[in-house]
């Protein structure tokens, strides 16, 4: 069988109310609580106020300076269950949350990636890198 290069998906189970999962990942304070460094987001200066669709951010790393960022986009925020933003590459994220045997399943995707060898690079350290984000989350 094949491997598909141009997207993943990872899976994982936290005994979290979905709602809580869902404001880690859709707002600066909950993002910085087990991703970030900072998170600063086009919409508001307040750390807990909702992003949303539309939205531009610019996201820090713990252990890079200032110097070194990140800067996307959000392209889905519904407020409840989907959280969906541009990232390296401007390759597409979704999360998507559920709720499964009384744990919260965050699912999350990353497609479009580009063709060719660049392809199977970035599938392998993107999602080695969310596998150590997702339980990071997991532990928070």
């Amino acid at each position: 069988m094949a491997t598909n290069w141009n997207e993943f998906r990872l899976r994982i189970g936290i005994n979290a109310p979905l709602d809580a999962i869902y404001n880690a990942w859709s707002t600066p304070a909950g993002l910085e609580s087990w991703f970030l460094r900072k998170a600063l987001i086009s919409s508001s200066d307040n750390p807990h106020q909702p992003i949303l669709a539309g939205d531009t951010y610019e996201w820090f790393w713990h252990g890079y300076s200032d110097s070194v960022s990140h800067k996307g986009a959000i392209l889905e925020a519904n407020g409840k269950d989907r959280f969906r933003f541009s990232f390296s590459l401007d390759c597409p994220v979704t999360v998507s949350l559920y709720r499964e045997c009384d744990e919260t399943v965050v699912e999350l995707k990353e497609s479009d990636f580009p063709a060719g060898e660049e392809a199977m690079n970035h599938y392998v350290g993107d999602s080695k890198g969310w596998i150590f984000y997702l339980a990071n989350l997991k532990s928070v």
